[in-house]
């Protein structure tokens, strides 16, 4: 999901529910992931860059120990973190970071959740999830399944069965929308139905003016050229397809929001929303990807299990939203989900890994606010242990664990300015990056370091690096530095490791 695809954050999409947090709460403008799903979830999961835990690219082994393709040994989750505090631990959602075959020993209950409902892989039907899994337990959708529904009742079952009894508790909901494949419901389809046809250069225009208005971005930022794969919208073709797949993906991101507010609504009805502290945020930004057809047969299954034929690959001619149907949304609509950035999911320019992050906590943020105080999301777990009052162990299975590498999101909930890092690093497929303070050097892999000041150009349009040799230096070295504390291999080198 973009950074701008919700209300709150400048978007058309209804997410009522999600905005509320924001009106409560707390909304970050400069928080980080870490350009696409398994590197994020690693990283959220244990308070570390994706590569200490195992998982610097996805969930294949490529032999090398920050490559595992899996949580290893030496690291801990929040779940694990928490239990000893006398936190029960729950989770609804897509796991993947581990394997969803061979053992199981970083599965989710395996790795401090006493429940897990979701799936253990990437999500590949929203009808008819693979990986489908109750604790450890491989399960098959029912006939009237749709995976971000059930999310949230697994979520809303957890508080219900649990929820009144008065230990502390832990749940993470990893809702799989908006990922592809485009499935959504007809009821919510018809919402959006027609929306588009304003084309994705106006969208973009329109959000980049809101965002600017609600205090989001600098009007000092220009909004980035449209991607130069994408024509401009006077010259698109297949206009109706092209609204349909974007009405489908806020008919995603609108029922994950109602899921939002049914959890929110639990929350209430056990009396506990005053004392919860809740966070959203995204995994990735706006993806690109294409569906082949190609991956008929391989990425997704041939048939349903009703036995009808399935349509794989974008193609215009077939709408998405059924079951039966596997496309994604495509590059100029996500040029539009991350207004006013450039690239996407996979890159770690601020397209890539910029996302709105909430903070919800009616007992301890008094009013709300926005904040432009950098963050990452390995200050995820430093903040929820900070708020539990827990401990970040020494020790894992007997093992030395990594230290800890995030800094609490505490006093910027309680309106004070924190000590923030003196660096944030990223690396992704060779795509790699570092920031320091206004600083951000960026390679667009395998191109050459490129420099921003984000102060004064967070959009990436006036490239420094020229100008300013011994920063690029400078950052250049830091970034090397932590990308050998952290196993970071040389992209070429991770790629030639395919599993076999």
């Amino acid at each position: 999901m973009g950074f701008s695809d919700l209300g709150c954050y400048g978007s058309e999409i209804a997410t009522p529910n999600i905005d509320r947090l924001a009106e409560n709460g707390v909304r970050f403008t400069q928080f980080y992931n870490a350009a696409r799903c398994c590197p994020t979830r690693a990283s959220l999961l244990t308070g570390l860059y994706p590569h200490q835990a195992g998982v610097g690219h996805m969930v294949e082994d490529r032999g090398f120990p920050a490559y595992r393709g899996e949580l290893n040994d030496r690291c801990v989750t929040i779940a694990e973190a928490l239990r000893p505090a006398g936190y029960r631990t729950w989770m609804s959602g897509k796991w993947h970071v581990a394997p969803s075959t061979g053992k199981k020993d970083h599965w989710p209950v395996n790795r401090g959740f006493d429940q897990f409902f979701g799936l253990i892989g990437s999500v590949r039907s929203y009808y008819d999830p693979p990986t489908l899994t109750r604790d450890i337990t491989p399960i098959q959708a029912d006939k009237d399944f749709y995976l971000t529904d059930a999310i949230t009742d697994n979520a809303l079952t957890y508080l219900t069965d649990q929820g009144k009894k008065p230990e502390p508790f832990f749940l993470y909901v990893a809702y799989t929308a908006p990922h592809w494949p485009m499935h959504a419901l007809p009821e919510d389809i018809q919402k959006y139905k027609g929306k588009y046809k304003q084309g994705w250069d106006e969208l973009r225009k329109k959000r980049h003016q809101k965002m600017i208005e609600l205090g989001l971005v600098d009007k000092r930022w220009p909004l980035t050229p449209r991607d130069a794969e994408s024509p401009a919208w006077a010259d698109a073709r297949d206009k109706d397809w092209q609204d349909q797949r974007m009405a489908v993906y806020a008919a995603m991101i609108d029922r994950m929001d109602q899921g939002v507010g049914k959890i929110m609504g639990k929350l209430k009805e056990l009396g506990k929303e005053k004392n919860t502290l809740v966070l959203f945020l995204s995994d990735n930004g706006g993806c690109a990807e294409a569906i082949p057809a190609d991956w008929r047969g391989k990425m997704f299954p041939s048939k349903t299990r009703d036995g009808r034929d399935t349509k794989v690959g974008n193609d215009p001619a077939v709408l998405p939203g059924p079951a039966d149907v596997f496309q994604s949304y495509g590059p100029a609509w996500a040029n539009a989900s991350n207004t006013p950035f450039r690239l996407y999911k996979h890159w770690v320019h601020e397209g890539g890994i910029a996302t709105p992050l909430i903070a919800s906590w009616p007992a301890t943020i008094a009013k709300p606010a926005i904040t432009h105080q950098p963050g990452h999301l390995i200050d995820i777990m430093a903040t929820c242990l900070d708020v539990a009052g827990a401990e970040y162990p020494k020790k894992h299975k007997d093992q030395a664990i990594a230290p800890l590498e995030g800094k609490s999101l505490l006093p910027i909930f309680q309106g004070k300015t924190r000590q923030g890092h003196d660096a944030l690093f990223w690396e992704h497929e060779g795509n790699r990056a570092v920031r320091q303070g206004k600083w951000k050097l960026v390679s667009r892999h395998p191109d050459a370091w490129e420099l921003y000041d984000l102060e004064a150009d967070r959009t990436e349009l006036t490239n420094l690096s020229a100008k300013n040799p011994d920063l690029v230096k400078e950052l250049a070295g830091k970034y090397a530095r932590w990308a050998e504390r952290c196993g970071v291999q040389p992209w070429e080198k991770v790629n030639a490791k395919k599993e076999k």
